[in-house]
């Protein structure tokens, strides 16, 4: 039988019997906005953290799903109790991305029942945590044996996940009904696991040495990860536009990636008087150096200057000091390498940046920062802008259409023969930084 959404969400279907009596009391507190019990049940971070092991639903889950969608019947009472029970959660250590078994995050579940407000609350969460591990990655540890178990407790100290009561008032809280599954008590008995997908964390090192194939309009590795496709062309133009707004030739432009070329093709219609290109993957530069290239030594050549159209080969983090010592500054930089964190991007804005960007220039990135979910998108968005301030970086945000006909679908249209759907969203932030003031 397939349930509809308002009985997917119901709480008969989100809190099982197999729930242990302590998380049950939260959740059904939760769920009931029930803010004066969920206060005096929350007595460790544990408790605001608490998952049905079938569901995987959690207090913040909770508390923003029984509000349902928004209607013309909504209780401002009630959803201003739900923003506090949301918030007494958080505050007591709630995950603001802990998925259930259905995949989404509380802030998921908000945003697909059109719940603004608790949306941008779990949000602001997110950006906290965030904020919080940026400045706990900045101190050295010492070695100790607990050096795992240390790091697994700041995650949880930050509020992030590694992704029947009765009311003061009198009314009772909705009463469970029994969940029929099959080995139940196993089930219970090993906690909730979340789902798997088919993600493969890739490090740069993994991807210098992994096999490239170059085919359809895609660029995959050997384990059919995309290392960048056809569908980011527009996206590429745009940045393009938005670097060099003016189009004027003469300028100097150094781009980190080279990927499948698509940008820097782009770059080069401009006529720039210096174009740099930094790419350290074997692959890609036997690629570039290929008799078909656009990019080979015929290109170089082409140079208004001799080292002026250059394929600097090497990691960005040795070339790029390397062009700093140099004197090399450019009017137009773009970053968009493959499996770097975001404490890469981070460090070359912050490090590199201010000494090879001109002060009139323009720095973008490729910004698929947690594209894969709505939520994680929104925070990245947040954390940046505030990491990019700090590095005397203002940014604009332009909002471009992404064309999902082909994308909707994992496996299908763009994503056949690629591992993951690395996108999912119909926008796309195009960041635009320049120096402030």
């Amino acid at each position: 039988m397939i349930l509809l959404d308002s009985e997917r969400d119901a709480i008969s279907a989100r809190i099982s019997e197999a729930c242990p009596p302590e998380i049950q009391k939260v959740l059904t507190a939760a769920w009931a906005h029930d803010v004066a019990t969920v206060k005096k049940l929350l007595d460790t971070p544990e408790a605001a953290r608490g998952q049905d092991p079938l569901t995987g639903e959690t207090p913040l889950h909770a508390a923003i799903r029984s509000c349902g969608p928004p209607s013309e019947d909504d209780d401002e009472a009630d959803l201003a109790a739900a923003r506090e029970t949301v918030q007494e959660l958080l505050l007591w250590g709630g995950i603001w991305n802990d998925v259930d078994d259905r995949n989404e995050t509380p802030g998921c579940v908000a945003h697909r029942l059109g719940r603004t407000e608790l949306y941008n609350l779990c949000v602001d969460a997110g950006v906290r945590a965030e904020m919080l591990f940026g400045v706990l990655e900045g101190y050295e540890e010492l070695e100790s044996d607990d050096e795992e178990e240390d790091e697994e407790d700041a995650h949880q100290e930050a509020g992030e996940s590694e992704m029947v009561v009765v009311g003061e008032d009198g009314e009772e809280a909705p009463e469970l009904i029994n969940v029929p599954t099959n080995g139940a008590a196993e089930e219970a008995s090993q906690g909730f696991v979340p789902p798997q997908d088919d993600a493969v964390d890739v490090n740069s090192e993994q991807y210098l040495r992994s096999k490239l194939t170059y085919s359809d309009g895609k660029l995959v590795d050997d384990e059919g990860n995309g290392v960048m496709m056809a569908w980011e062309t527009d996206i590429m133009r745009q940045s393009v536009d938005a670097l060099l707004p003016s189009k004027e030739p003469g300028k100097r432009i150094l781009n980190i990636g080279f990927g499948m070329g698509i940008i820097d093709t782009m770059f080069a219609e401009t006529k720039p008087a210096k174009h740099h290109i930094v790419e350290a993957h074997p692959g890609v530069l036997e690629h570039i150096s290929s008799s078909d290239s656009k990019f080979g030594p015929s290109w170089e050549a082409s140079a208004p200057e001799p080292g002026a159209y250059k394929i600097h080969q090497g990691k960005w983090q040795e070339v790029c000091v390397k062009l700093l010592q140099e004197g090399n500054v450019y009017d137009a930089i773009y970053f968009d390498t493959f499996g770097e964190d975001y404490s890469q991007l981070r460090m070359f804005f912050t490090e590199l940046i201010p000494g090879l960007l001109d002060s009139n220039g323009i720095f973008g990135f490729f910004n698929g920062l947690g594209a894969d979910r709505m939520i994680c998108y929104d925070v990245y968005t947040k954390v940046s802008e505030l990491h990019l301030a700090d590095a005397g970086l203002d940014v604009e945000w332009k909002v471009i259409d992404v064309d999902m006909s082909r994308l909707a679908e994992e496996g299908q249209g763009e994503w056949e023969g690629v591992r993951r759907r690395y996108w999912t969203l119909d926008k796309y932030r195009l960041p635009i930084c320049t120096f402030l003031g």
